[in-house]
C-alpha cells in the first residue's frame, strides 16, 4: 500500500515549546472505565501484551467534545479486553501541550498522549516506535519520522474550511459551490447581510479572533488556510518557504489579508473580539451565523445543542484567488506512546481502537472519519458527505499548518486580533504586520 509519509525534517529550527495559546489548562475529566481503580503516577510495568493489555494505560486526550465517547470506548475496552485504560480530557480553550509540560515535570506522563506533527522533535528520544504494528497497513497516514520511526497514531481524518448552515444559503438562494473566488464571496456576503432580518441570523460569520480563548484557531487552522488553500494536497510551497527562516509570499498574503478583512466587516461583532468557542459552536447550532470558523470536529457541539434545528451543514473554501475550491483534510494530530511509560499496553490498546469495536464507537458515535482503510462504518458527521465529495474530487489540501515552527501560533494570533479590533487598520498592515512578527519568531 502506497503510504502518504509525513518525514520531519526540521529538527533544525524547531524550538522546545510547549506552550498553549490560551489560558491555563484544567482537566475536565479524569474518568476510568473502572471507577474503583485508582490511577497511578508512576509508569506500568511492561509485560507480555498478548490478546490483553498489559497494566493500566493512560490516554489524554486533547478534544474535550468526543470525551464521553473515549470513556465509553476504554469501558469497551475492558469489557472486551479486561485491559484498563483512563482517558484524561483537556478542556477546550487550552492546547494539551500546557498539560503534558507540567505532567512532564512531575514525572507524571500519560502513556498516550496528542502531538501535532510539528512538536514530534520537541519529544526526541521519548516516543515509541510503533513501525511493524499490524495497524499501519491498513492506513496512510501514520506520522512516521526519519530518525525515531512510526511515532504517530492516526485516530481521525478531520477537515477545516468555512463551515456553513446549507438550509440558510438555500434559502438566500446561494450556491456554495459557486464560492470559489473573492467576487462570489463578496456577493454572498452582501446578499446574506442585506436579508439578516428574513433569515433570522445576527451575522454571517461567526468569527472570533479574541487571542487568549481561541488563538489555538486564529493562529493555526485561519493562518493554515494562507499556507494551503487552493494547493495540491503534496504541495508545500509556502510552508516550505515560512519554515526557511519565517518567509512569506507577501502578494499571497495580501489576498488571504482581504478576505479575513471580508471576514471581519460581516461577522458578529461581540464574538469577534471578544467571544469563545463555546459561543461561536453555540451562535452556529442556533442559526445566529451562516459560516463559522472552525473544522468538523465541532459536529459534536452543534448537534447535540438543545436549540439545534437539524439544518443540513458542509465546507466552501477560503477562496481568497480565484479558482481556490479545496479544503484542509487529513489528521491534525496523532496519538503518541510515551517510551518510559507502558509501552506494551499503550501498542495493545491502539491496535484495538483500529479494529472494528472500537471504530464503531468512534465513528458511529463520537462523529469521527476513520483513517482505516478497513473501517466498515460511514462517518455519522454532518459534514461527512461534504468532506468526501472534496476527497473523492481529490480537492483536499494539506494540514501544512502542523508542520510550522511550533508556537507561531501564540505569535500570529495576536495579529488576526489587532485586525479584528482595528488596531490593524488595512490589509497591506496586517501583511507588513504579520511579516515582521512570522521573521522574528524563525530569528529567535
Amino acid at each position: 500500500m502506497k503510504k502518504k509519509v509525513f518525514s520531519l525534517l526540521m529538527a533544525g529550527v524547531m524550538a522546545f515549546s510547549l506552550a498553549a495559546c490560551g489560558g491555563s489548562s484544567s482537566t475536565e475529566s479524569t474518568d476510568s472505565a473502572d471507577s474503583s481503580t485508582t490511577e497511578s503516577t508512576e509508569s506500568s510495568e511492561s509485560s507480555d501484551s498478548g490478546s490483553t493489555a498489559s497494566g493500566s494505560v493512560r490516554l489524554l486526550n486533547g478534544k474535550p467534545e468526543i470525551d464521553s465517547q473515549l470513556q465509553e470506548l476504554a469501558a469497551k475496552y475492558k469489557e472486551e479486553t479486561g485491559g484498563e485504560v483512563t482517558i484524561e480530557t483537556i478542556g477546550g480553550d487550552t492546547n494539551a501541550s500546557d498539560e503534558l509540560k507540567k505532567m512532564y515535570q512531575a514525572d507524571n506522563m500519560p502513556d498516550i498522549f496528542v502531538i501535532e506533527a510539528n512538536q514530534a522533535a520537541t519529544w526526541d528520544g521519548m516516543l515509541a516506535d510503533l513501525s511493524g504494528e499490524a495497524w499501519t497497513n491498513d492506513t496512510d497516514y501514520e506520522l512516521v519520522d526519519k530518525s525515531m520511526g512510526t511515532i504517530g497514531f492516526p485516530y481521525t481524518v478531520e477537515a477545516t474550511a468555512l463551515a456553513y448552515n446549507a438550509d440558510l444559503l438555500e434559502k438566500a438562494g446561494i450556491d456554495p459551490a459557486t464560492l470559489t473566488s473573492p467576487d462570489a464571496w463578496n456577493k454572498a456576503c452582501e446578499t446574506l447581510d442585506s436579508k439578516k432580518d428574513e433569515l433570522g441570523i445576527t451575522a454571517v460569520f461567526g468569527w472570533c479572533a479574541e487571542p487568549a480563548n481561541l488563538g489555538w484557531s486564529s493562529g493555526t487552522h485561519v493562518f493554515g488556510q494562507y499556507l494551503d488553500a487552493g494547493l495540491k494536497l503534496d504541495d508545500t510551497t509556502y510552508i516550505d518557504m515560512l519554515n526557511d527562516g519565517g518567509k512569506i509570499d507577501e502578494a499571497r498574503m495580501k489576498k488571504f489579508a482581504e478576505f479575513i478583512g471580508m471576514m471581519n466587516k460581516y461577522s458578529d461583532p461581540a464574538l469577534l473580539v471578544d467571544g469563545t468557542y463555546d459561543n461561536q459552536v453555540a451562535g452556529f447550532a442556533s442559526g445566529k451565523y451562516v459560516f463559522v470558523t472552525q473544522g468538523n470536529w465541532i459536529n459534536g457541539g452543534v448537534t447535540g445543542a438543545s436549540d439545534y434545528s437539524g439544518f443540513k451543514m458542509g465546507f466552501a473554501p477560503y477562496a481568497f484567488d480565484d479558482g481556490f475550491d479545496t479544503i484542509i483534510a487529513g489528521p491534525p494530530s496523532y496519538w503518541t506512546v510515551y517510551s518510559k511509560g507502558n509501552v506494551d499496553g499503550a501498542k495493545t490498546f491502539l491496535q484495538w481502537v483500529s479494529d472494528d469495536s472500537a471504530q464503531d464507537i468512534l465513528v458511529n458515535k463520537a462523529g469521527l472519519i476513520s483513517p482505516f482503510s478497513d473501517c466498515q462504518y460511514a462517518a455519522a458527521d454532518p459534514f461527512y458527505a461534504s468532506i468526501k465529495s472534496y476527497m473523492d474530487a481529490g480537492k483536499t489540501s494539506g494540514w501544512h499548518t502542523m508542520l510550522k515552527k511550533d508556537g507561531l501560533q501564540n505569535e500570529t494570533c495576536q495579529v488576526f486580533a489587532d485586525y479584528a479590533k482595528g488596531t490593524i487598520a488595512t490589509a497591506d498592515d496586517f501583511v507588513s504586520t504579520i511579516k515582521k512578527v512570522i521573521e522574528s519568531y524563525y530569528a529567535n
